[in-house]
């Protein structure tokens, strides 16, 4: 089975390096010196990897046969495959190929059914599953514990916990609403505080000017008795 394992980006330097969009759970394993990838577009491969090295956060690869940033550049936006046994797991029991995930179904922690897994989309930052409904429309559910909280494949199916609005726009307009209501809330409080405290101010500016003025009247009655 093949399976897209990262996206060659840019070229960087001008020796031949790349650097790649890894979409792949284990790249020390599908993207290490000597593996041989074929390509999409297959007319750029297969390539044969000869070395790699981690720049400020990205991975970079250098491929036999590419020695300038001309033929480096070339290679943009090509996707890099790999050969994988359609048997195999992957070694952490919480991660998952994106064979194993495409077509299962999707349901919600209190068994709604919400559709079926028609593509594994990889961001730079996160996975999304992007479920395809009944009605033909797609949603797109972040592929982290906390909306997706478990993975049967013997079931075949995806318990998911979203929040609200994820599935149903309704739902969202309603806790914006609500969050707005809140908000408005706080700041009116918070404007009713501050013109209490500015009445509070004003108040005691004016008991010290009362007590100095009448320091002042004391004092002119007491030259006049004198």
């Amino acid at each position: 089975m093949q399976l897209v394992v990262a996206r060659i980006g840019r070229a960087h330097g001008i020796k031949g390096e790349v650097t790649v969009e890894v979409r792949t759970d284990e790249p020390e394993l599908r993207l290490g010196p000597g593996a041989v990838l074929t390509t999409e577009p297959a007319s750029a491969g297969p390539l044969t990897i000869e070395s790699g090295r981690v720049h400020s956060g990205r991975l970079l690869l250098r491929f036999e046969g590419v020695r300038d940033r001309s033929a480096a550049e070339a290679l943009r936006n090509t996707l890099l495959i790999a050969e994988v046994d359609p048997e195999e797991l992957p070694e952490d029991p919480e991660e998952f190929y994106d064979h194993q995930l495409i077509d299962i179904d999707v349901v919600t922690v209190d068994g709604t059914e919400v559709g079926r897994v028609s593509e594994i989309s990889h961001l730079p930052y996160q996975d999304l599953l992007i479920v395809k409904r009944p009605d033909g429309s797609e949603v797109m559910i972040p592929f982290v514990s906390e909306f997706v909280p478990e993975i049967d494949l013997e079931e075949q199916r995806a318990v998911i916990d979203p929040p609200p609005g994820l599935l149903d726009e309704a739902a969202a307009e309603i806790a914006g609403s609500r969050k707005d209501e809140a908000e408005s809330g706080r700041k009116k409080d918070e404007a009713e505080s501050g013109r209490k405290k500015d009445e509070a101010e004003s108040g005691r500016k004016k008991d010290e000017t009362d007590g100095g003025r009448k320091g002042d009247t004391a004092g002119g009655r007491e030259d006049e008795s004198s």
